[in-house]
């Protein structure tokens, strides 16, 4: 098992996490390479040495190319924001940004080459800020257009640091408490205080706390990323293999604006037989709510990105009959399912407790049919793989892009997988 683990004093952006990534083995030309088939516009990903307060470390940037060659990172706010680049709704600086709505980002993420893990975690992290800035500017997610979020740093700074993410084979990290700066910024929407709203309301799931700093210390990218990702404990096996410092951009006035990612590692031989994650359980009593009605939440839940909900049937105070309706989501993620129970469902109250889940170390192969391919989820224990399973989802839309029965599509990519499994 691979945790990673951040340690910081000087916040979080998606620079800083970047470089701590890059720090701990990633190149950042093959990122480069890889991300500018994803990306149209011009950019080259600069990681630099930089020393501060006596500590060696790595500085990322994203210096994007437009009509001219700029500086990375020269389009700084009218308020004294800790990483340049991150709000949505900053003002701009020596040259606009993209653009972009979140459903494009989406699109343009799930259309490309890259593994299907990196596509799914990428979506989800910024899935994240949609709902944020959704919140706080009363928009459904799907509507929310990102400025500076969306530009072309921002959209390398996530992508980039899911994809490294996965290069590096974590499987969870562990976050430290969060130092957020004090005071005011301006925006296009007037002054408001710090840590600024949509980092806020990332933040409700992460232990932060205020410092003497008077600067944006964590961005909405940053505090999205850590929230997004896996949450797992470091046990007592665990040994450091690779350490590395992340800085930002500003210079701090009391303290190293330094973010540390240390990777754990437990040795094969202690390794857990199954893979265990805490994570968290939404339920509520429903007996005054329609089949349809908790249908339509049932699934609002799902494609909101809930790990799993169920319903099953109870008998409630005065033998009334009812539903209870569960949800398992990531700890990060509660928020967001709690609300939509709240608003989908007729209940005035939601419990929630917390759970370990015990999973099979899982990894997906594709295997070629008939109608085309189909991702294969293979499940280990200890080390042995014991099961195989076509992905649902895969042989539905080939089915209804062949127009045949789901059940013809899922048959083939069994048999296909049985053979692969009697070759092996």
């Amino acid at each position: 098992m691979r945790i990673i683990r951040f340690d910081s004093v000087g916040g979080a952006s998606g620079d800083m996490i970047l470089g701590a990534l890059i720090g701990l083995g990633i190149d950042p030309a093959f990122l480069q390479k890889v991300l500018s088939r994803l990306i149209p516009e011009h950019f080259h990903i600069v990681a630099k040495p930089k020393a501060s307060h006596g500590i060696n470390g790595i500085a990322a940037t994203v210096d994007i190319h437009e009509h001219h060659e700029h500086a990375p990172h020269k389009h700084e706010h009218t308020h004294s924001d800790h990483h340049e680049h991150e709000h949505a709704h900053h003002e701009h600086g020596e040259h606009d940004h993209h653009h972009r709505a979140f459903s494009d980002i989406k699109k343009l993420i799930e259309n490309s080459f890259l593994q299907a893990e990196v596509k799914t975690m990428s979506v989800k992290v910024f899935a994240a800020l949609a709902e944020a800035e959704g919140k706080v500017h009363g928009v459904p997610a799907e509507d929310v257009h990102f400025h500076e979020v969306g530009a072309v740093d921002s959209i390398v700074d996530i992508v980039g640091c899911c994809l490294a993410y996965h290069l590096l084979k974590i499987d969870g990290i562990s976050v430290s408490t969060l130092p957020t700066g004090i005071g005011t910024f301006k925006c296009n929407h007037g002054i408001y205080p710090l840590p600024a709203p949509a980092t806020a309301e990332l933040l409700k799931n992460l232990a932060s706390a205020p410092t003497d700093e008077p600067y944006e210390m964590v961005t909405p990218t940053g505090a999205a990323l850590l929230s997004v990702w896996p949450k797992l404990e470091i046990s007592a096996s665990s040994r450091i293999t690779n350490s590395a410092s992340a800085f930002g951009q500003r210079e701090l006035k009391n303290r190293p604006n330094l973010l540390r990612a240390m990777l754990y590692e437990t040795d094969a031989e202690s390794k857990p037989a199954l893979m265990a994650r805490k994570l968290t359980v939404l339920e509520t009593n429903l007996d005054d709510c329609t089949a349809e009605i908790i249908g339509v939440a049932f699934n609002k839940l799902m494609d909101s990105g809930a790990l799993d909900v169920w319903t099953a049937p109870i008998m409630m105070k005065k033998q009334r009959n009812g539903i209870l309706l569960s949800v398992l989501c990531e700890p990060a993620d509660k928020q967001k399912f709690m609300e939509i129970i709240l608003t989908e469902t007729s209940t005035f109250g939601v419990r929630e407790y917390e759970i370990t889940r015990h999973c099979l170390d899982r990894h997906f192969e594709e295997i070629e049919t008939a109608y085309g391919k189909v991702r294969i989820k293979v499940g280990a224990y200890n080390g042995r793989e014991i099961t195989r399973s076509p992905e649902i989802d895969d042989c539905r839309k080939l089915a209804e892009q062949h127009n045949v029965p789901l059940k013809k599509v899922y048959a083939a990519a069994s048999s296909a997988n049985t053979e692969k499994q009697s070759s092996v």
